[in-house]
Formats: C-alpha cells, sequence, structure tokens
C-alpha cells in the first residue's frame, strides 16, 4: 500500500504526536507514506470564509502536487480532509470554476486533472488495512480499556463519504480490534468548538465541558480523536473548564493512531505518547 500523506500545520505542531504515531503505525502496518513535497496550508476553517476562491486554490495546489506523485492522498485532519474533499468535489462538478481555478495553477506550472482520491487515515485502516490485518498486528490489546471515540463535526460532514453523518462506528470497530472498548458516546459528532477557540473562548468552554462530562458519564478512560484540533481543544482547556465551571475533570485525550500503536507493541516514545497534557498511565510499561 502507498499513499501520498498530507500532514497538515497541525501536525507539524502541536499534534507532532499525531504524525509520529500515524508514520509508525503505518510503518508496522507495511504501508508506504510519501509525504507530499511542497505541500501547503489547505486554507483551514477561516480562508474559506473569507475568500473562497484563493482557499480553493490552496487546495487546489496540493491536489495538483498530488497527482503527479500518485492518486490516493491521505490526511489525518479533519479540517484538511474535508477541505480537500470539497474542492476536489466543487472542481469535478463545476466546470467553469475548474476552468478558473487552473488558470490560476498555471501561472505556477501546475495543473490539476481530477484524478485524485483524498482519504482520511481512519477510513484507510478501517477499508484499506482492514479487520484481519489489523488484529494480526495486536501483540498486546488494550483489555478492560474503555474508549470514547470521538469523530469530531467535520470528518462525516458534510461529506459523509464513508461513515453515518450522525452515527459513524468506523473508529468504535477500530478500537474494538484492538482489544479495547468502545462506550457509547453520544457527542461523538458534536463540536468541540474549533476555532471558536480563539475567537469566543467562553463559549468554546462550554463545549467542551460538555465532550468532557459526557465521557465520563459513559464510563470512558479516555477519548478518541482523528482531529488535530479537536485533540488541542479538548486536551488543552481541561484546566480552563474545570476553573470556569468549578468542577474537577481530568480525562486523557488520545489520538486514535496512538491507542493502535500500543495494541501493536510500540513504545511510547515511538508514538509521541509522552507529550500527553494528561497523562494516559494505563498500558505504559
Amino acid at each position: 500500500m502507498r499513499y501520498i500523506y498530507y500532514p497538515g500545520c497541525s501536525a507539524k505542531g502541536l499534534q507532532k504526536p499525531y504524525d509520529i504515531s500515524t508514520r509508525a503505525i503505518m510503518k508496522h502496518l507495511g504501508a508506504d507514506l510519501v509525504e507530499l513535497e511542497d505541500w501547503n496550508c489547505c486554507g483551514a476553517t477561516f480562508y474559506h470564509s473569507v475568500d473562497e476562491l484563493q482557499a480553493l486554490v490552496l487546495s487546489a495546489r496540493n491536489l495538483a502536487l498530488a497527482e503527479r506523485m500518485g492518486n490516493n492522498l491521505l490526511t489525518i485532519c479533519n479540517a484538511c480532509y474535508t477541505n480537500l474533499l470539497k474542492t476536489n468535489m466543487y472542481l469535478k462538478k463545476n466546470a467553469n470554476l475548474n476552468k478558473t481555478v487552473n488558470e490560476i495553477l498555471e501561472k505556477i506550472g501546475l495543473s490539476y486533472h481530477g484524478s485524485v482520491k483524498v482519504r482520511h487515515i481512519l477510513e484507510v485502516l478501517v477499508n484499506d488495512v482492514g479487520e484481519q490485518s489489523i488484529k494480526e498486528k495486536v501483540i498486546s490489546p488494550l483489555k478492560d480499556f474503555k474508549v470514547a471515540p470521538y469523530y469530531g463535526c467535520q470528518i462525516v460532514r458534510p461529506f459523509h463519504i464513508f461513515d453515518d453523518p450522525e452515527f459513524p462506528t468506523s473508529m468504535d470497530r477500530l478500537i474494538s480490534w484492538i482489544g479495547a472498548t468502545a462506550v457509547s458516546y453520544p457527542l461523538k459528532t458534536k463540536c468541540c468548538g474549533g476555532m471558536l477557540s480563539f475567537l469566543n473562548k467562553e463559549a468554546c468552554l462550554g463545549l467542551i465541558k460538555d465532550l468532557l462530562q459526557s465521557a465520563v458519564k459513559s464510563g470512558a478512560e479516555c477519548i478518541a480523536t482523528c482531529c488535530p484540533l479537536c485533540q488541542t481543544n479538548l486536551e488543552m482547556f481541561q484546566e480552563d473548564v474545570n476553573k470556569k465551571y468549578n468542577i474537577q475533570l481530568s480525562i486523557p485525550i488520545v489520538p486514535f493512531t496512538q491507542l493502535i500503536g500500543l495494541a501493536f507493541g510500540l513504545s511510547p516514545d515511538e508514538i509521541g505518547l509522552k507529550a500527553m497534557l494528561v497523562p494516559l498511565k494505563k498500558k505504559i510499561t
């Protein structure tokens, strides 16, 4: 298996552990990740609201670069996945937009012909790698480990390509394949506030509180995420939530790839586990 890998900006900064664990487990599974050469920001959340055409061009540039290298473009960020997927779909469906975007790309010696398939690491692990191959690599199953699978709001909305938009189950199934228990988590697709943490932190803290309390009430020992910004918000603002609402919440927020790495027998250093603000003590040796 060979994938062109688009890590995105978060994975090169605050969410480096997500990037490290992704590379580690994919290598362990025999998959070849080739980082996209000279990639740029996808436009994130803000830019698509400010100047949609320029934001689409940003993502289209990445698609054009990927087209030169292969046809499977894999990302680990929900926002990147949504932006790249949206751009890909818009360019295929709107001939005038396609023409305009390619005219801009031509100024920097690029063009895009629509052959790239945008993939999320979660979908790749579930659909390409599959249950049998993952179970074969598990040497330290996470028995009696209760995990709240948190998908966030963008991975299955608005483009529900590989899972249900309201009640996704792909991460739940993957969690069970590594021996852990996916607890019933009713807020699995509720927004964490995203970039709102920079604009209206107070409103964001309320959303985070609801997500954390729901996981604890469900009996979870940690929350597994598949989005770098979700992981950052839920982990970094726990102290602020406790102070604002006079409560005591402390629950580890783990990129789901780190849990897979643990089950594969990879060391905490190999999957960046020691960088967590709220330590995951169980199963670490």
